[in-house]
């Protein structure tokens, strides 16, 4: 991968980090919140759902506008409503007022999740965009890595507040990338006016579009996955395995390094088996592995290794997923690439929000109910990817 293409993904990576971030450097401190504003783990948790809602809603009008005024200055708008959201949660006094400024943290985040992907079609194809969008994935997977731990360190210094203080400067930041290093990837020409006319025949052609659909709905499910165990993991690694909240973030990290490594062999083994059977094959491992570890934990047989290197190679397996279709569902609509991503991509974090709300009554920080949860989303991402093969379009990318 030359240079350019190289510095476009650590950019766009860096972008699409932020709500990674805003979720994951948070968790090991949400105990300490509970306890801190006198709130129930049920509603701490919330604070988790309503982000995710948000996130998933914005995309759906950023993306129409990215197409219709660019992808620059809505890049700046979400920007700024993030930097605000951040700053009602550093100062908030109730979880109430925080899980306010979370909803709209989440809004402003829902720029960065869309509209890089926008960019990437805008820029290139194929192959070029799948290796473009594993770049993506690298930067992006350093949140799961890196983020527990920075929060968990910064809980040893003071309050949980300085976490919403750092993602105060990570909005800055972004900021300043926008503006300075990124450059305007939808000429004048190519832009499509936002109304309900076009509102309403382009979703019609991408919710009428089997690819697009199931390729969206594959993702979907196996995101929703990851967000329970994140909704989950705090209160059960500490409560359970009675880890530290630096030893939960290091537990976290941990699971995170499939998806990392298996991302990078993306483009090359969809261009050796093709797009469709790669997504096929990896999620088919990711469903058989969770049905694996949901049946060891009702026969009481996972221990802190056990779930930790399960998780892992399922993870691996979605890692392989994610960026191979996320350019499978948008392949297709080049002239609607802003609305295809932010389709997509809030079907992914509305999923999430609408297990997380599901499944939190029983979400009792016990392991057979996060693993029944997570097997669940298997399978459903199982039966999408399924229904993908029963096309008769074969994409060659």
């Amino acid at each position: 991968m030359n240079t350019s293409l190289w510095k476009l993904g650590a950019v766009l990576g860096l972008l699409s980090s932020v709500g990674p971030f805003a979720i994951d450097m948070y968790l090991p401190a949400l105990p300490t919140i509970a306890i801190d504003l006198g709130t129930s783990v049920s509603a701490s948790q919330a604070s988790i759902m309503v982000f995710l809602i948000a996130l998933g809603l914005g995309q759906l009008v950023y993306g129409p506008l990215s197409d219709q005024y660019g992808r620059k200055t809505p890049l700046f708008a979400g920007l700024i409503i993030f930097l605000a959201g951040s700053l009602g949660c550093l100062f908030a006094p109730t979880v109430e007022w925080l899980i306010g400024a979370r909803f709209v943290q989440g809004a402003g985040a829902a720029a960065m999740s869309v509209i890089p992907r926008a960019i990437v079609r805008d820029r290139h194809t194929g192959h070029t965009a799948t290796r473009l969008m594993s770049t993506i994935m690298i930067v992006v997977s350093v949140s799961p890595l890196f983020a527990p731990l920075i929060g968990s360190g910064l809980l040893q210094l003071g309050s949980w507040r300085i976490v919403f203080g750092l993602l105060c400067l990570l909005g800055i930041l972004g900021l300043f990338l926008t503006s300075s290093v990124l450059s305007e990837t939808l000429p004048a020409e190519n832009r499509r006016p936002v109304n309900v006319g076009t509102m309403t025949s382009g979703m019609a052609t991408l919710l009428s579009h089997r690819q697009f659909l199931c390729m969206s709905l594959v993702n979907s499910c196996g995101l929703a996955s990851f967000f329970v165990f994140i909704a989950s993991a705090p209160f059960i690694y500490t409560e359970v395995f009675g880890l530290t909240p630096t030893q939960f973030s290091l537990a976290f990290a941990i699971n995170a390094v499939g998806f990392f490594g298996a991302s990078q062999f993306a483009a090359p083994l969809s261009k050796r088996f093709g797009p469709q059977p790669l997504v096929f094959g990896a999620i088919l491992g990711f469903a058989s592995l969770t049905v694996l570890l949901m049946t060891l934990s009702i026969m009481s047989q996972t221990g802190l290794v056990t779930i930790s290197v399960v998780l892992v190679i399922a993870n691996a397996c979605l890692g392989l997923v994610i960026p191979t279709a996320s350019v499978l569902a948008i392949h297709d609509h080049p002239k609607i690439a802003g609305l295809a991503s932010s389709v997509g991509g809030a079907m992914q974090w509305m999923s999430g929000a609408a297990v997380v709300l599901i499944m939190g009554p029983f979400l009792d920080e016990t392991i057979v109910t996060l693993t029944v949860s997570i097997a669940l989303c298997g399978c459903a991402a199982l039966t999408c990817a399924l229904l993908a093969t029963r096309t008769s379009n074969v994409v060659h990318l």
